[in-house]
């Protein structure tokens, strides 16, 4: 997967579709991220000692092939490059720049 976490990324397909955020966790082995503030759920939480129960929204995960990174304000995909050192550096494939 070429995410990670920290990266800004725009929703391509499904029902956010368009909706930007930050990727909070990555599950690699499921191949899905979950995005800060989309793909919000509720939830039904039972009441534990010590805890109150009702309703809370979570963020849900969504497949990492409906995001894509976000290269100012346009979706673009990630490419690989090296550097001068020969370091592995992730770059936008559409402005060429070097994604942080």
């Amino acid at each position: 997967m070429k995410f990670k976490t920290g990266d800004k990324v725009v929703v391509i397909a499904g029902a956010n579709k368009g909706k930007t955020g930050e990727i909070a966790k990555i599950f690699k082995d499921e191949n899905k991220v979950i995005i800060e503030g989309v793909n919000i759920k509720k939830k039904h939480q039972k009441a534990v000692q010590g805890q109150e129960g009702g309703i809370i929204e979570i963020a849900a995960p969504i497949n990492a092939s409906n995001i894509a990174i976000l290269d100012g304000d346009k979706a673009s995909r990630i490419s690989y490059t090296f550097d001068k050192k020969g370091k592995k550096i992730r770059v936008a494939t559409k402005s060429g720049k070097e994604i942080k």
